[in-house]
């Protein structure tokens, strides 16, 4: 049997769709074009059923953030994919790297899979000519060519970088590819468009997973030295696999392209290592808030509104909202993006200014470049409702079965009160259960857990109180997540930690559940 692997590229810094991404929750993980986020759309892409006979797809495999993991786990088995394999990249090294490591993994059980290698965060509106031509271009990657799919241009666009094709080889529309050209200038690129041989460099690629390392190997084999001590000193932690950090670190960041592409597209002069496939199939890299307006639903008047949206005497402008209605009056060429947290207006010939705006509000510190008020949490998620001098409250949602790691705070004490199903408690040595109207008081410096024993999402207030209220004032004993637990420590030798803790400060008393 033959082997098809989907291999998702999970990048991004959350820029380029700020506010509605961030550092922590990049492009991908927003529901832009239809039912699914783009990671969800992406993993399912290839139909099992477009293949030919003698042909197996495999579940993918993830190539992403370290910070994002948990979400994409949780993504993933939404749309029924479990065992999903997440390689871990403790910091961002460039599309060359995240490839290679994933060829080593897809080769380590002695296989050689056909890999099909996607971004996470592209939107193919037709999905049945896109496997339509992955299958047309199989043959040529199991033959040990590498494809890069390339994309029948629409417009002289400058935020593309471009593929130049020759003569076509076979029936199927692949040709030979000649040269990767840089993103061009708009005179450049209406050149392109007239000349008729170039395409979009999709970075959508179909290759054996031996012919990449072969490849990388004989142009930069630094990068696969990096990689093979990144992997072979890696570990496995559920379905996450962790590639060794320093080594990773130290490996050099570069693109597919210019590691490999371009080079390997200069040296085949008889056109036996590589081609291109082209794509007619509705795709955009979603690269800027004007690239939504591309691919979104137009009203008469040009507007693409999402959400609770009132738009009068508009014309040619953007608005989505996300918690709260926005009313737009007399707006042209303009988008309005509404977050809990922040509300982006700004003119669609300035939407470059959006990673400018995204670097100075990071430089003044502000949380709102990295992460939403709603922050997903793998057991759950926790909102930020409202805060002030010593004070925060959150709302906390614990998914059914789940729990939080035992843990206390030096700096806080906390308040719970139970808004919708049963919590399971551990404060100190007590374990109790609360159900929807009952609260209780967490002191300083205690250890405790709270946990979802029942079927249906665990739903509480929580206040907090303290001189420091920041997530980094935690200390984790146990946790099921693996997040710097000290696992080192026995429930027993806990207590006693807090009670010397409490010994330096006047004891508070812990009080029992109450009915609110």
């Amino acid at each position: 049997m033959k082997h098809l692997l989907p291999v998702i590229l999970c990048g991004g810094s959350g820029t380029r769709l700020w506010p509605l991404s961030r550092q922590h929750y990049p492009k991908q993980m927003l529901q832009l074009a239809g039912r699914h986020t783009m990671l969800q759309a992406t993993a399912l892409r290839i139909d099992k059923t477009c293949l030919p006979e003698g042909w197996q797809l495999d579940l993918p495999l993830i190539v992403g953030q370290e910070d994002c993991r948990f979400l994409t786990a949780e993504q993933l088995l939404q749309v029924g994919l479990k065992g999903v394999r997440i390689l871990l990249e403790p910091a961002g090294r460039n599309t060359a790297p995240a490839l290679t490591i994933a060829a080593l993994t897809a080769v380590a059980d002695g296989s050689d899979p056909v890999m099909v290698v996607m971004p996470a965060d592209h939107v193919i509106k037709d999905e049945k000519s896109f496997q339509q031509a992955l299958m047309q271009a199989l043959p040529l990657a199991e033959s040990g060519i590498v494809v890069a799919f390339g994309v029948v241009p629409t417009s002289a666009e400058i935020g593309y970088g471009y593929i130049r094709y020759g003569e076509s080889i076979n029936q199927d529309g692949a040709a030979q590819l000649t040269q990767f050209v840089e993103k061009p200038d708009h005179e450049t690129a209406l050149q392109y468009l007239a000349d008729g041989h170039y395409l979009w460099n999709s970075g959508i690629y179909l290759l054996q997973a031996s012919v990449w390392l072969n490849q990388i190997k004989r142009f930069r084999p630094d990068i696969l030295m990096a990689c093979e001590e990144a992997i072979s000193d890696g570990s496995t932690d559920q379905s996450f696999i962790r590639v060794n950090r320093e080594a990773f670190i130290d490996c050099p960041s570069e693109s597919i392209d210019y590691a490999v592409m371009e080079p390997l597209a200069h040296i085949d002069r008889e056109h036996k290592l590589c081609a291109v496939q082209p794509l007619n199939v509705g795709w955009s890299d979603v690269g800027a808030w004007n690239a939504l307006m591309e691919i979104g639903e137009k009203d008469n008047n040009g507007n693409v509104l999402s959400g609770d949206v009132l738009a009068m005497a508009s014309k040619d402008t953007l608005v989505r909202s996300e918690n709260r209605l926005v009313a737009c009056i007399g707006l042209q060429n303009v988008v309005v993006v509404e977050t809990a947290d922040v509300v982006l207006v700004a003119h669609r010939d300035h939407l470059h200014l959006v990673k400018d705006a995204v670097a100075q509000l990071k430089s003044a510190g502000r949380t709102e470049c990295d992460l939403h008020r709603k922050v997903q949490r793998p057991w759950g998620s926790y909102d930020g409702i409202d805060e002030g001098h010593r004070f925060q409250v959150k709302r906390i949602v614990v998914s059914p079965g789940a729990c939080l790691s035992l843990q206390m705070h030096h700096h806080r004490a906390e308040h719970w009160v139970v808004v919708k199903g049963t919590a399971k408690v551990t404060r100190g040595i007590e374990q109790f259960l609360l159900t929807e109207n009952q609260s209780t008081y967490i002191p300083l410096g205690v250890t405790h857990r709270l946990e979802n024993p029942g079927l249906v999402p665990l739903e509480i207030i929580e206040v907090q109180s303290g001189a420091y209220l920041g997530e980094d004032d935690i200390v984790r004993f146990e946790d099921n997540y693996n997040r710097d637990a000290l696992p080192t420590l026995n429930h027993a030798q806990q207590i006693n930690n807090v009670a010397d803790l409490l010994a330096t400060r006047d004891n508070v008393p812990i009080a029992q559940p109450q009915l609110s």
